[in-house]
Order: structure tokens, then C-alpha cells, then sequence
């Protein structure tokens, strides 16, 4: 029983490789990819495919990106590799959150992976504010600078909740 569920996995990873190149997608186990594509399923949006860009745009005007920070619920938003010094690449690296409309967290279910529990609309300018605190105290010249689900309530608005999430949450 087990090795068929395997096997059926693989099949249905692999013709979902398949489908992903057809649009371009090369690695569709691209970490954090699939995730992306729920999202801007969700959103409307346009997926970017590229690591070395936002992750999704706005499909009547690609100048309008949106970047997402994804999370199972207890856990944190990160952005990696943001840096403190030496200050060209401190700002080179605070572009992954200027260039952006609109920045989303998605918390997903521990219990169902692929499933959104709470999507936060957060302001770029908000963000950016929060990083370079992080940075300011880091004792490291290179830094991931991560950010809660309550941090999200705070300083967001809720633009999706399912309905099977507990109410105040």
C-alpha cells in the first residue's frame, strides 16, 4: 500500500513538472515556489517566476509587484540574506521590499501544508521600517530578519481568513 502511494506521488509530482515547464517553470520543486503559485492563485495575481525578482505582479501592469512571506502558523515571515553593512548592498538588499506595491504574509495550516489559514496586506513602507530596526541591532553584517503572525495583526490588515479558522484569531 505504501510503495503504491509513493509511486502514485512521484507520477503526480512528475506530470506536474511536466505541466510547470510548459509555462517556463524549470524547477517546480523550487523551494517556497509552490506556495508562491497558491497565493497568487488566490490573490489574482500574476506569478513571477524568477528568484532574482518579486514574486508576483499585477496582470494588467507587470511595474506593480508584490512580494510574499510565507509561514505555517506559530512560525515567522523571514527575509533572508538582508544586509546591515557595507551600506551599498544594506540598500541593494532593502530594494526586495521597496520595489513592491504590497507586501502579503501567508500563514498556512502545520496540519495542511498547502492550505492558507490568514493572508496579512502589509505596507512596503512598514516592512521597511521593522527590517532596518533588526538591522540596526543585528551584530551580524548579513542578517535574516523575521517577523510574527502578531507583529502581521498589528501592522496589517486581513485580506483573507478561512472560514474553518477560529474566530479572533
Amino acid at each position: 500500500m505504501k510503495e503504491k502511494i509513493i509511486s502514485q506521488i512521484i507520477m503526480l509530482v512528475r506530470k506536474a513538472q511536466d505541466l510547470a515547464l510548459k509555462i517556463g517553470i524549470a524547477n517546480i520543486l523550487q523551494p517556497g515556489l509552490v506556495k508562491e503559485m497558491i497565493i497568487a492563485e488566490m490573490l489574482s495575481h500574476e506569478l513571477i517566476i524568477s528568484k532574482r525578482d518579486a514574486d508576483a505582479c499585477d496582470k494588467s501592469n507587470p511595474e506593480i509587484k508584490y512580494e510574499y512571506l510565507c509561514f505555517y502558523e506559530g512560525g515567522t515571515g523571514q527575509l533572508d540574506r538582508v544586509f546591515k553593512e557595507p551600506l551599498d548592498k544594506r540598500k541593494k538588499s532593502l530594494l526586495r521590499i521597496k520595489r513592491n506595491k504590497k507586501i502579503y504574509f501567508a500563514i498556512f495550516y502545520k496540519s495542511n501544508p498547502l492550505k492558507i489559514k490568514t493572508v496579512y496586506e502589509i505596507e512596503p513602507n512598514v516592512l521597511l521600517e521593522a527590517t532596518e530596526r533588526q538591522l540596526d541591532k543585528s551584530k551580524n553584517d548579513i542578517s535574516h530578519v523575521g517577523f510574527s503572525e502578531n507583529w502581521a495583526k498589528e501592522n496589517g490588515v486581513v485580506i483573507y481568513k478561512d472560514k474553518e479558522c477560529p474566530a479572533g484569531i
